[in-house]
């Protein structure tokens, strides 16, 4: 996902330190190389937390600007992808706020403050949705319905750690929460994505049928 594939984990952080020393020693040239490996799930971050492409475009160039200006504050201690992955989730939050001209709090929820009524339907697992049927291009277009359908906090989540693929303790780093809490967001996350889905085909084929009927 982030480059190191067929590397060690040890070997990876010790070839992007380099990279990133060579960088700040004014081979400005190979930030390029630091970024090229994450660079599409950085626009898809963006996207998935925005649902705009353009403002997506727009936040992923800024979050990459941002990174290469303040490459010094990199200290190492995360992977390069997921500090820059950090950098574009609080570019988005920006965005969104302009957007809806709402504080930056009211966007998401303090962290541990995780009550809610939401209750999931008794519906099939999630599991028992047949894999092939989601690469229909109807179905797909219902699942990234059902995506943008869910609140910021859960979308963030959702996005970075199933969509991206980051583990959980470099998905809290990236939002700067808890492991619990990731953990906590997550499973409602997607018991919510779940039913949201499994409700938009269940209306798809009702609407399907009812055409057929007339």
């Amino acid at each position: 996902m982030d480059g190191d594939r067929g590397l060690g984990s040890t070997e990876f952080a010790a070839a992007e330190k380099e990279l990133v020393a060579e960088v700040l020693a004014g081979r400005v040239e190979r930030f390029y190389e630091l970024v090229k490996p994450c660079e599409r799930l950085v626009f898809i971050t963006a996207q998935e937390i925005l649902q705009n492409e353009a403002d997506a475009e727009e936040v992923a160039q800024e979050a990459v600007l941002k990174a290469f200006r303040n490459l010094r504050l990199f200290r190492g201690e995360s992977k390069f992808s997921t500090w820059l992955y950090r950098i574009t989730v609080n570019e988005a939050r920006m965005r969104l706020r302009k957007r809806r001209e709402v504080s930056l709090d009211e966007l998401m929820e303090a962290d541990g403050a995780e009550e809610t009524t939401y209750a999931p339907l008794q519906l099939a697992d999630w599991r028992e949705i047949p894999g092939q049927a989601l690469e229909q291009r109807e179905l797909q277009t219902q699942l990234a319905a059902a995506v943008a359908s869910l609140p910021d906090n859960y979308r963030e989540v959702l996005v970075l750690r199933d969509i991206n693929g980051l583990s959980i303790a470099e998905t809290a780093e990236a939002l700067s929460l808890s492991l619990p809490n990731v953990k906590t967001r997550l499973l409602r996350a997607r018991l919510m994505l779940r039913d949201s889905f499994i409700a938009q085909c269940s209306g798809s084929t009702r609407g399907a049928v009812g055409k057929g009927r007339k």
